[in-house]
């Protein structure tokens, strides 16, 4: 794809509204936009998530893309009151200024807009997660890959990862799947925005695994993809969730400027990031996609190097 084409697939995600368990908008958009890709199935889960499937040819499914369609808002409950949902400071959600959509509102801020060479969005967290996935098959399909691998579109993650956690119960998928957790997070360390995408290995909860994570770091290295290494602990992603329930999980993230919508001086703002690290994350994940049964296992690669070391030591010992 396009850089064009693929902006226009954040635009058309970004344009929608979301809040937690009010995701229907996104749903929808990310629905009309996999029913594009000939060789994508979707299904909707009893929660109300959205697993979908590219595959061409015979080979089974080694790599699952998560991604959560809502953003922090206020929704309306059973009894029709306005509740603030997701982790943003109580100071800052005072007298708000607020766009409703009927049963949840948003802080009235641009759906979307491009300055410079940034993507600006009231909920780039993380509907772009949700675009990088769709470009994900999207570039498979116009590879004619023969290829396996699923995309999975979660809610309420905003809470405390309701959606993820209600597919990880419901056993949809084989725990055989390596599960990639697709964000957008502030940069922590040395990660900065701009610089390419965050392999992540790890958040405030957990670390994930050091196989899919190398695996991460080679395909980036083999398609010459500039990424970042970092631990992001400002958080925690929905790898953890999926790792309390069996599954192996790496992570990648895009930074983000205003997490939140909290500018670093505390006002509201809409969310940034780079276009290059969202076009490079679309391709590593591409990359990682096409790479089975291809290149060495890095794993491999440095037990042999760290045993080549060694012997070479052997006049000490």
């Amino acid at each position: 794809m396009r850089e064009k084409e693929m902006l226009a697939v954040v635009a058309a995600l970004t344009k929608q509204p979301s809040a937690p368990f009010r995701e229907d908008a996104v749903r929808a958009e990310i629905e009309t936009q996999l029913s594009k890709c000939p060789h994508v199935k979707f299904e909707r889960d009893a929660f109300g998530n959205v697993i979908a499937h590219y595959r061409r040819g015979r080979r089974k499914a080694a790599w699952a893309f998560a991604a959560h369609m809502d953003h922090p808002g206020w929704v309306r409950d059973k009894r029709g009151e306005m509740h603030f949902l997701g982790s943003v400071p109580e100071e800052r959600r005072r007298n708000p200024k607020t766009k409703s959509f009927g049963q949840f509102a948003m802080w009235d801020l641009v759906p979307y807009e491009i300055r410079g060479r940034q993507i600006h969005s009231r909920a780039c967290d993380d509907l772009l997660g949700c675009a990088e996935i769709i470009c994900l098959f999207r570039e498979l399909e116009s590879a004619g890959a023969e290829a396996h691998c699923v995309g999975l579109f979660t809610r309420a993650e905003e809470v405390g990862f309701v959606g993820a956690i209600k597919f990880a119960q419901a056993k949809i998928l084989p725990t055989s799947l390596t599960i990639l957790s697709l964000e957008t997070s502030t940069p922590r360390g040395t990660a900065e925005i701009g610089q390419g995408p965050i392999v992540r290995v790890g958040d405030k909860a957990s670390s994930f695994d050091g196989p899919s994570t190398a695996r991460l770091l080679a395909a980036a290295a083999e398609e010459k993809i500039p990424v970042q290494r970092c631990l992001l602990d400002g958080g925690t992603c929905e790898a953890t969730a999926y790792q309390l329930y069996g599954y192996t999980c790496a992570a990648a993230s895009l930074a983000l400027g205003n997490y939140h919508n909290v500018t670093p001086e505390g006002k509201i703002a809409a969310e940034f990031v780079s276009i290059e690290d969202f076009v490079g994350m679309v391709r590593l994940c591409r990359a990682l996609v096409l790479r089975r049964g291809k290149g060495r296992d890095p794993q491999k690669v440095l037990r042999q190097r760290l045993e080549a070391n060694a012997r070479s030591y052997r006049a000490f010992y």
